[in-house]
């Protein structure tokens, strides 16, 4: 640990599912950058949710030969942790008050899990409060908010601008592929694509690998809207295997190869939320309303 670090109790942690490919990476090492940036005397620890991609990287921190070959990894990502982990880091280290903020996208079954662990942290109460685990926990809402808290989707509207403006100028409708879940938190997602729609006056759709709105409601209001011609991105966080396979990649299922059996012209891009740093900034407003609802300076 740095000896910086030690300037407060305060802490952050940053989650994401993670991410094996070192290109993959950088959105998140990017959002982790920014947070370093805007609070460079707190320390910020990094958590994978996805035991799989952990597994990944704990196997090339003994690799010398992967290490030397990508130096611009960052150590904490060899040895990164679930959130319980860090969590546990960091209570070890003597760190009470903790902002634990994840790039997820929707308040769905990852986001879920997540609130729950940190609930039960938060909830532990002990007859001597020094033995608490800690003072206070907060936690920052996903891109779309939570329920009841979506206030910054018109900041996210104006975020995906670059977006519009690369279809408009392509001649071809924008469609953004979520991964979405089969029983919550959809509505943020018809929210978002009426509030774009609006804004821009211009053919945005959003669709879901999972629940509603599906590829067959995007495809239904491609061929309303008339046009031949589609943008396609993935609106998740980073550009991974769902990117890569499921929207663009040459399965007969893929998005990509049924819009073009059905007709289109279609352009995959393949880069996600992540490497916008208009979205990253809404990631770190979340993360400083997260430590002003529980009343911690940052």
């Amino acid at each position: 640990m740095k000896q910086s670090e030690k300037k407060s109790q305060h802490a952050i942690v940053l989650v994401a599912i993670g991410a094996t490919s070192p290109e993959i990476l950088e959105p998140i090492l990017a959002m982790l950058h920014d947070i370093r940036t805007r609070y460079p005397h707190v320390p910020v620890r990094m958590a994978f949710t996805s035991n799989i991609i952990r597994s990944k990287w704990h196997e090339r921190a003994a690799d010398g030969n992967y290490r030397r070959e990508h130096p611009a990894i960052p150590p904490q990502i060899y040895n990164v942790k679930n959130v319980l982990g860090a969590l546990a880091d960091l209570q070890n280290e003597g760190y009470r008050e903790i902002v634990v903020q994840p790039v997820l996208i929707v308040d769905g079954e990852e986001y879920r899990d997540l609130a729950a662990c940190v609930q039960a942290l938060a909830a532990i109460k002990t007859d001597k409060p020094q033995l608490q685990p800690f003072e206070t926990i907060g936690l920052g809402k996903p891109l779309l908010g939570s329920y009841g808290h979506r206030e910054q989707l018109d900041a996210l509207v104006r975020a995906l601008k670059p977006d519009v403006d690369a279809a408009r100028a392509a001649g071809a409708a924008l469609v953004y592929m979520g991964h979405g879940n089969e029983h919550m938190a959809q509505g943020a997602y018809y929210e978002l694509e009426i509030l774009l729609q609006r804004e821009y006056r211009f053919p945005v759709y959003i669709g879901l690998m999972k629940g509603l709105p599906d590829f067959a409601a995007v495809h239904e209001k491609l061929a309303i809207a008339g046009t031949r011609k589609v943008l396609l991105k993935p609106f998740m966080y980073i550009a991974g295997n769902h990117a890569h396979n499921d929207m663009a990649g040459d399965d007969d299922t893929s998005w990509l190869t049924m819009l073009e059996r059905a007709g289109y012209q279609v352009t995959p891009v393949r880069e996600g939320l992540g490497q916008n740093p208009a979205v990253r900034a809404i990631f770190l407003e979340l993360l400083e309303q997260a430590a002003q609802e529980v009343t911690i300076e940052l």
